[in-house]
């Protein structure tokens, strides 16, 4: 049987994750994850914080902090953040961990065994006020392609071009502010990436059919614009230690050792379990295994180019990514979410305001899958109040209260059904089949089309069968439809169980169900599906609606306190 290793892009360290790279990485990660665990596939979802390079040390530089305090913390702040949305890893690891430094160093060893690292003197940016090297994202400057004026010494945030930081124009310390910099020689070790040119050509060649668009455009351009040798290391005290003489007080790239941390995450969730559990078994000398990974755009580069690089120059038979979902950008009322500018509304804010569903739901109907996507306010409750409120939290309520009302709160006894169940069951199982293969397919956007159509056929179907006319001359009838409305009900929790699975919780627990069965219907088995609820078996009526309206003044009251365009 195939097992499934999920990873999605490491969030930096540098402080707590806005909307945009939640939607980018981890939370399609998360439905993907959870949809395969109810489909009965071995699942093994991992992540990481990304801890190392110049980020963290600004960052920690910024609160008057140690970088391994600061990094500690902010570890366990997001980590916790991530469980309050219920995103589901198996491991949620550290890029600073004992195993990826083994591994990375490992890595390192057999590159230059190999022939594809070599050592080089090259001139480093030196502050004068600072007293030392400033790696690339401690410089800051004009982008010489886009003219993007506070682009970084390692990639401009705006073009997603890969920069040196001698290529800047205007460049400037992002530490001081100062613009008094040299250029000083500094000894440091490169991937030689042109000598594994043809190797990654023929890599993307045989996954380029499969992989989004958006992914392989990067890859092609890079190839394109032909590979140049890429500097491994960094004048940097954090970081994992180079493992060469002469090469105290420097550290490996982030962007080498950050994609090595999945194996080392991977390693760190098989030392909970050591009797059971072998990382080599997901990530050495497998084929059993498919790997798929979650990311950004600006991400793509380094998953197809940089890490390929590193497995296939190693020589061993690591696993390599079989699929890449790469994601556009989600725009803030047209702008850049921007975690160092600190706009757009964050993780930890956005669950201050909504449960976690409210923001699941939103962001996975909205992905930015073919094109960049933007948030508003007024978007997000639109969606909410007729999505969730009208159509899913409108059919709970209505078929629980009038169930109640009119039988009891014991699920009614099914008789023969009529032409018009039947007919909205094949039109439900034709809906769940779409549905399926569009989160098979990672199609999301389309999935989540799906997943309220299949809401709003259960409305339609309790218009047109009408059980409150019904029961006045036929209570058999209005038994038989109430009886597979709350069948639905479990129906639709199981379904949306990768997208609101707090909701999902809801529902179960309204049907008094202690030990939910979460496993994905059969194909053409759906008649089954809606007849595992015993007849007589209690259930809750709710005393609060699923979700709540968002209404005119609250959307006001954000769009003031958020800075939003209005």
């Amino acid at each position: 049987m195939t097992k499934y290793l999920i990873t999605s892009a490491l969030p930096y360290i540098n402080g707590i994750k806005h909307l945009g790279n939640l939607v980018g990485s981890m939370l399609p990660a998360d439905v993907y994850s959870r949809f395969l665990r109810q489909s009965g596939e071995n699942v093994l979802f991992i992540c990481a914080t990304d801890e190392h390079g110049t980020p963290a040390e600004l960052a920690a530089l910024e609160k008057n902090q140690d970088v391994e305090t600061f990094c500690t913390e902010q570890h366990e702040i997001q980590k916790n953040i991530y469980s309050r949305f219920n995103l589901s890893f198996d491991q949620f690891g550290r890029s600073s961990s004992e195993h990826n430094l083994h591994l990375t160093q490992h890595m390192c060893k057999k590159l230059m065994e190999n022939g594809f690292i070599e050592e080089r003197i090259i001139k480093q940016v030196y502050s004068i006020d600072d007293g030392r090297f400033l790696p690339d994202r401690y410089i800051v400057g004009t982008c010489p392609h886009c003219g993007y004026e506070a682009a970084r010494g390692d990639q401009c945030e705006n073009c997603t071009r890969v920069l040196d930081p001698t290529d800047l124009k205007n460049p400037r310390s992002a530490v001081s502010g100062s613009d008094r910099l040299e250029i000083k020689d500094s000894k440091h070790l490169f991937l030689k990436l042109p000598m594994l040119e043809k190797e990654l050509e023929k890599f993307i060649d045989e996954h380029e059919a499969e992989w989004p668009i958006v992914v392989t455009s990067i890859a092609r351009k890079w190839l394109k614009e032909g590979l140049r040798e890429r500097c491994i290391t960094r004048d940097l005290k954090w970081g994992i230690p180079v493992p060469c003489d002469g090469y105290d007080g420097k550290v490996f790239y982030v962007w080498f050792d950050a994609p090595i941390e999945y194996i080392g995450a991977t390693a760190e969730w098989a030392d909970k379990d050591p009797e059971t559990r072998n990382y080599k078994n997901w990530w050495y000398d497998t084929k059993d295994v498919r790997y798929v990974e979650f990311m950004a755009k600006d991400n793509i580069p380094f998953h197809t180019i940089m890490f390929p690089a590193t497995l296939l120059g190693v020589r061993e038979p690591w696993k390599k990514v079989d699929y890449i979902k790469g994601f556009n950008w989600l725009t803030f009322y047209g702008g850049k979410f921007s975690t160092s500018q600190k706009r757009g509304i964050f993780t930890n804010q956005a669950l201050d305001e909504f449960e976690s569903d409210y923001w699941r739901y939103w962001l996975m109907a909205n992905a930015p899958e073919n094109s960049d996507s933007s948030f508003t306010f007024d978007g997000f409750a639109s969606m909410i109040n007729k999505d969730l409120n009208d159509v899913l939290g409108n059919f709970v309520n209505r078929v629980l209260k009038m169930t109640a009302s009119k039988m009891g709160a014991r699920v009614p006894e099914k008789f023969e059904l009529q032409d018009i169940d039947k007919l909205f069951i094949e039109n439900l199982s034709k809906r769940i089949s779409t549905y399926t293969r569009c989160l098979k397919d990672l199609e999301f956007r389309k999935a989540l089309v799906e997943l309220r159509a299949i809401w709003t056929e259960g409305n339609n179907y309790l218009t047109e069968a009408a059980p409150w006319t019904v029961i006045k001359t036929d209570k058999n009838r209005a038994s038989t439809i109430l009886n597979l409305a709350i069948n639905i009900i479990r129906l639709y929790a199981v379904l949306s169980a990768p997208v609101i699975p707090a909701t999902s919780e809801k529902m179960m627990s309204l049907l008094q169900i202690e030990k939910p069965d979460y496993f994905w219907p059969k194909e053409g088995k759906l008649f089954e599906e809606l007849s595992k609820l015993s007849v007589g078996k209690e259930f809750s009526v709710p005393e609060n609606p699923l979700f709540q309206k968002i209404t005119q003044d609250r959307i006001d009251e954000l769009c003031e306190k958020y800075g939003a365009s209005v």
